[in-house]
């Protein structure tokens, strides 16, 4: 049997995830809107046969824009340019099931996941910005509980439209002049409460039958939405109980539903500033606290908590008493990570916002080559991570620290594969590829 291995992605944020990136010298912020860049990010990544590449989205412009590179690129146009210019590297990208429709967002990704043979990701998100809703005719941001309801029938309608042509539909002989069995392609014909969808897709099955099915919310709806469709999640912790705790719950929840807990990988992020000491690589993270704008971070906290913490102290203890925890934030899985951290180590303010300036309440570590080996190979082992997002500091410097001193010490290990033995993202995640909704077989089951 061969050892369990870790998966791996490389979670790229323009410029890098702690927020004063692009102030730290050497840094490239005039090359965040160039093609090259991110195929560049991309390859480094693939030659050190990551699981993946990952882009975060929103359909909104940050307030804070002012002080910091938080622009968005449309994330699946950017994987189609990665994928001409890598082989075996997954291609994940975030893509709103509140402010999308399901067969436009189903063409997009099947199409690059046709055109990379199999290596797209959709990480399914409801968008927690409510400023998104002035961008798409909407007086308000929809409910919590409205956006998963809608979630719900978004996915049921896209795998039917990803599973309406059969993986033999296509027959392409020119002897006969057939070139596609109309029988094995599907309408769909969906009537629910949010869509109705005829279909069937105008596109053939994909190499891997869907994309992968990705989710990032840690909320309880997160969670049973997770279990029900997810086969990776993408999750924030800050200590090994809580990291535990989640993923039992999950794999719990999964079995549940009757699935295989081993098919739903639980990614935990990691963003570690990398130095041959501790001493030297706190000094680093130092670095590029000094940098952090006050008037960003608020903004950033304000996000996070609904509070507007302008005005107060910085060097006082951190304001407590102003968090409302029946506010509508708090069902959040951001929310409940920046409390804990607050009831934890009694912060002050200035200090909670260089704690969440390195990757907004995912894990932060400063330390040496081997600590930061040590820290994953625990939660790996210790049932808290199938693997890890890596959210290095700054890019591409980070990165390349992380690719070039951890890696090979998860190899040595054990932990991390030497070369990739598949060619698409269910490969490497270890999935099984899904036989279409309506096959044959499936339809002989499901009567």
């Amino acid at each position: 049997m061969t050892a369990r291995q870790l998966n791996l992605n490389l979670f790229i944020y323009p410029d890098g995830h702690h927020e004063a990136a692009w102030r730290y010298p050497g840094s490239q912020p005039d090359r965040l809107l160039d093609l090259e860049w991110f195929q560049a990010l991309a390859q480094r990544a693939e030659a050190a046969a990551f699981d993946a590449v990952f882009f975060a989205d929103g359909p909104a412009l940050p307030e804070n824009i002012q002080f910091a590179p938080r622009f968005r690129l449309e994330p699946i146009t950017l994987l189609a340019g990665i994928a001409a210019a890598t082989s075996r590297i997954g291609l994940i990208a975030t893509a709103s099931t509140t402010y999308h429709e399901p067969y436009n967002l189903a063409r997009l990704f099947a199409s690059v996941d046709h055109l990379s043979r199999g290596r797209v990701g959709w990480n399914i998100v409801t968008t927690s910005t409510a400023a998104a809703a002035h961008n798409f005719g909407l007086d308000e941001h929809p409910a919590h509980a409205a956006r998963y309801a809608r979630a719900e029938e978004f996915v049921d309608v896209v795998s039917k439209l990803w599973d309406s042509w059969e993986d033999d539909a296509v027959i392409a002989d020119p002897v006969s002049g057939q070139y596609a069995d109309p029988s094995k392609i599907h309408r769909i014909d969906h009537a629910g409460a949010h869509f109705r969808v005829r279909g069937p897709l105008n596109a053939p099955r994909s190499p891997q039958g869907r994309p992968v099915y990705i989710q990032a919310g840690s909320s309880e709806d997160g969670r049973s939405f997770a279990a029900r469709h997810a086969e990776a999640i993408f999750t924030a912790h800050q200590t090994l109980a809580a990291a535990q705790a989640f993923y039992a719950d999950i794999k719990s929840r999964a079995q549940g539903f009757g699935r295989r807990p081993e098919h739903i990988k639980i990614l935990p992020g990691i963003s570690p500033f990398i130095a041959s000491t501790e001493a030297e690589a706190r000094a680093l993270q130092d670095e590029f606290n000094a940098l952090t704008q006050p008037a960003y971070s608020l903004q950033q906290l304000r996000q996070m908590l609904g509070v507007d913490f302008s005005g107060h102290d910085l060097d006082a203890p951190f304001p407590r008493h102003l968090i409302q925890p029946d506010s509508a934030r708090a069902v959040a899985s951001r929310f409940q990570v920046v409390l804990d951290i607050v009831d934890r180590e009694k912060p002050t303010l200035r200090g909670l916002i260089h704690r969440l300036a390195g990757a907004r309440g995912h894990f932060v570590m400063a330390g040496t080559p081997d600590q930061v080996a040590d820290h994953i190979e625990t939660w790996f082992t210790q049932g808290a991570a199938d693997g890890f997002n890596v959210m290095p500091p700054w890019l591409p410097g980070g990165f390349d620290l992380f690719a070039d001193e951890v890696v090979p010490i998860l190899r040595q290990r054990g932990l991390f594969r030497h070369a990739y033995t598949g060619s698409t993202l269910r490969e490497h995640f270890g999935l099984p590829r899904p036989g279409s909704l309506f096959s044959q077989p499936a339809r002989q089951l499901a009567s």
